[in-house]
């Protein structure tokens, strides 16, 4: 694998060519399906051995994941995890060149798919907040009042 230059944070200096960290965790998964070593309906790593991996918080390995989904590589079985998404292509898709060589045939459904989950993940993490939030109110609102 060559050399990748990763952004720590979220910002990309601009002109740079520099990958931020969930992209360059994206591109090695899209390049391990493109290989083979992933192949459709197999299992991605766990978030968890995907932070140990490259080193990233789950907040970054999430962005990740959920680029993979919006792009139609990956779909996401709720309580199984994340799989490789099932393309058609014929076995000579390796001579294609430019965009089409990197980009899966998933279409609407498995966008449709991917999206639902984004969603549905951000509103359990809306409710997650809203209960610590809450939580925090009930003991501080105990205190000097």
């Amino acid at each position: 694998m060559t050399d990748v230059a990763v952004a720590r944070r979220g910002r990309r200096p601009a002109g740079s060519g520099v990958q931020l960290t969930f992209e360059v965790i994206a591109e090695t998964l899209r390049e391990r399906i493109r290989s083979g070593g992933l192949r459709p309906g197999d299992a991605l790593p766990t978030q968890s051995v995907l932070m140990r991996e490259f080193g990233a918080s789950s907040l970054t390995v999430q962005k990740a994941m959920a680029l993979l989904k919006q792009d139609g590589w990956v779909v996401s079985r709720p309580g199984k995890g994340a799989f490789v998404a099932h393309h058609d292509h014929t076995d000579d898709a390796d001579d294609l060149d430019g965009a089409q060589a990197t980009t899966p045939v998933g279409g609407t459904t498995a966008r449709v798919e991917a999206l639902e989950l984004a969603l549905a993940e951000a509103v359990e993490q809306l409710a997650d907040l809203r209960g610590r939030v809450e939580a925090l109110e009930s003991v501080s609102g105990g205190r000097g009042r």
